[in-house]
């Protein structure tokens, strides 16, 4: 359970440092497969359990960040200053600034990776979910196309940990000798 415990934690870290974490997860997922296929001698082993990290990569940031804001989060009262849909290279991306209405007014630009999908327009009053430590942008609450959404990352999530984590005891068990 070590090893998707790390690798859990630096894709959760990731949401904060972004290249920390890939980094963090990189290191883990390296040392499994060497550890796996080369140490314990289980390639097979040692394939699930890197596919399923780099899978677990993409699922476990965003369930950590979506789960940590919705129970950690402070609630602040703001409103949507403005909505933009800027196309770069890699697509469009959508990007909210809002401001807290109340308390020291500060001013948030929240991506897609803050939940800024367009579900808000300007001018919409929101509650955020604001970082009690401080590390991580606010969080756009979720919008009426979204039910179920944090659910099913974290489905997928607990669903790749427990594959990555039985791959891993697997490749620990000893062979038969016969």
């Amino acid at each position: 359970m070590v090893l998707p415990g790390l690798m859990i934690l630096g894709a959760g870290i990731g949401q904060w440092v972004l290249w920390v974490g890939v980094v963090v997860m990189m290191a883990v997922v390296a040392g499994a497969a060497c550890l796996i296929g080369g140490a314990w001698h289980r390639a097979g082993a040692a394939t699930l359990v890197s596919f399923g990290g780099f899978a677990l990569m993409l699922f476990a940031g965003p369930a950590t960040y979506e789960i940590y804001m919705k129970t950690a989060g402070d609630p602040v009262a703001a409103v949507v200053t403005e909505v933009t849909d800027q196309h770069n290279r890699r697509g469009p991306d959508m990007f909210c600034t809002v401001e807290e209405v109340g308390g020291e007014r500060k001013k948030y630009e929240v991506s897609q990776q803050e939940n800024c999908f367009g579900q808000a327009e300007q001018g919409d009053r929101v509650e955020i979910r604001e970082d009690p430590l401080g590390l991580l942008d606010p969080r756009l609450p979720d919008g009426p196309d979204q039910q179920n959404t944090t659910e099913i990352t974290l489905g997928i999530t607990a669903g790749l940990t427990a594959l990555t984590a039985a791959g891993t005891f697997y490749g620990g068990q000893r062979r038969r000798k016969g």
